[in-house]
């Protein structure tokens, strides 16, 4: 087995001795804590190890790794340690180890610590590995994946629950590094089966200087000394004397800073007429975006040159675009082959035959689209298309980009604008009420809402999931807009004592 292959197998990423040892300092100098025993789960080299004999001279400590060679490295570094004899260290499988029964023979407060591996199930499915937990859903998902326990999850979110149960009755702290979304991942978790019992803590670490990983890390503390914060206060590093925000949950969600969605929480809801979509879908690039040559000559991806209708080809503009402020001009177009899902589309036979024989032509790429949404649908269709997909005005914003930057797009050449899957959108008849909508969305109060909800690390951090717990009416009412917005609305009719009755 190669090692980038054995280290991808068992997310091995060794944590530098600077930074284990800031850990342990913050453990102890933060959070007061002065452990009887010590356990490192998958100790590796040995760092946790060392940084606890460092700090916690008196404390007792084992620590475990499949690796073998880890072993004998870490037990080898300890050697010229005074307090050398308050260490075990030894080669043990963690998911072949007893330890409820090796837990259940240690008495006193206990710290679990280390650095479990960064690596999800898929991955080490994909290496054959067999460096895994039983199959569980232990995630409480739904359907197939419930059945089977397929579902992809890191291994250190259930590493980490596992390390909540043995402290179910009994008082101890967790203190591990992992990526931040597994973190909080495991904090709805412990909240679910747990309640109030832990409180905790997160530090965000930077994983490019530590361990050259382009992902957001942090250090995860979940303690049995409950504070009186329900919630859990998050550190923009380990120096951090102050937390910069509070995680917790809300309305059965995650969110990312508590404070700021109390202040505005009187504006969730849901709107019946304005509602979030995202762009097209087609999973065939090459063939179903082009580029204008001149006229009616069209370039698609593989660089081949087509005189081809306009019927069915619309301005098209991607994330990158959204993203970026660039609304009023376009680079391609797209190949729109329904008004609607699952419409015939034998019709572009007679109305465009141009098209129809590019698309005959290509018909092998599209047939060979992977995904199970295109089988037993009609010829060359695709999905995230409707009526509210040909409205001439609309409201966009790039689900994979870090900041709330809402466009305003109208059409271009006389078309209705188009947008790729990663883009979410509103739509509307005219320009007027675009516009009108548009200052609702990016009022602050609004921009505030939706930030306190969203995690920026996450690949897609703007989904259509939080963009739709806006209530644009509450927004009106808290603009004084209200009656601008039922008259836009139009879902009840009122008289002037039924508005002053709804602004109360």
């Amino acid at each position: 087995m190669t090692k980038s292959v054995e280290k991808r197998q068992f997310g091995d990423f060794q944590t530098p001795d600077e930074l284990a040892w800031e850990v342990v300092r913050t453990l102890k100098l933060n959070h007061k804590i002065s452990p009887k025993v010590i356990v490192e789960p998958s100790c590796g080299k040995g760092s946790f190890v060392r940084a606890a004999l460092n700090e916690f001279i008196n404390s007792k400590v084992i620590g475990l790794d499949i690796n073998e060679q880890y072993v004998e490295a870490a037990n080898l570094s300890i050697s010229g340690y005074l307090n050398s004899d308050n260490a075990t260290i030894y080669q043990s499988d963690f998911f072949n180890t007893d330890w409820k029964d090796l837990i259940s023979t240690l008495s006193g407060d206990i710290l679990i610590i280390g650095n479990p591996p960064w690596v999800t199930s898929s991955e080490l499915s994909i290496l054959n590995s067999q460096n895994l937990p039983l199959k569980s859903n232990f995630q409480n998902r739904r359907g197939i994946e419930a059945i089977t326990g397929s579902g992809n999850f890191d291994i250190s979110e259930w590493m980490l629950l596992q390390y909540v149960e043995w402290l179910s009755n009994r008082e101890g702290t967790i203190a591990v590094l992992c990526k931040y979304s597994v973190a909080r991942k495991v904090i709805r978790q412990v909240k679910k089966r747990s309640g109030n019992r832990f409180s905790g803590y997160v530090y965000l670490v930077d994983a490019k200087a530590y361990f050259g990983a382009s992902v957001e890390a942090c250090l995860c503390i979940l303690s049995t000394n409950i504070n009186s914060n329900i919630d859990y206060e998050v550190y923009k590093n380990l120096e951090a004397e102050k937390a910069s925000y509070l995680i917790g949950e809300r309305d059965g969600l995650i969110i990312r800073d508590t404070v700021k969605y109390e202040k505005w929480r009187h504006l969730a809801g849901q709107d019946l007429k304005y509602l979030w979509r995202s762009g097209i879908k087609h999973d065939c690039s090459k063939v179903m975006e082009l580029e204008r040559i001149q006229d009616a000559l069209f370039q698609n991806g593989f660089g081949r040159k087509y005189n081809l209708e306009e019927n069915y080809l619309y301005p098209l503009l991607k994330s990158s675009d959204i993203g970026n402020g660039r609304t009023l001009d376009y680079r391609k177009l797209v190949l729109i082959t329904q008004k609607s899902v699952g419409e015939d589309t034998s019709i572009i036979q007679n109305r465009a035959p141009e098209t129809w024989k590019y698309l005959i032509e290509h018909q092998e790429y599209l047939k060979n689209r992977k995904s199970c949404i295109y089988k037993n649908k009609p010829l060359f269709s695709i999905f995230g298309v409707g009526l509210y997909s040909f409205k001439n005005w609309k409201i966009a914003i790039s689900g994979l980009y870090k900041r709330l930057s809402f466009s305003l797009v109208k059409p271009l050449d006389g078309k209705s604008v188009m947008f790729d899957d990663t883009v979410n959108f509103l739509s509307f008849e005219t320009e007027e009420e675009a516009k009108f909508i548009f200052r609702l969305v990016t009022s602050n109060s609004s921009l505030e809402f939706l930030d306190s909800m969203i995690f920026w690390d996450e690949k897609r951090p703007i989904t259509i999931d939080i963009l739709k717990r806006l209530s644009l009416k509450a927004v009106a009412r808290e603009l004084g807009a209200l009656e601008t917005y039922l008259q836009w609305n139009n879902a009840i009719q009122i008289d002037r004592g039924q508005l002053e009755l709804e602004l109360l």
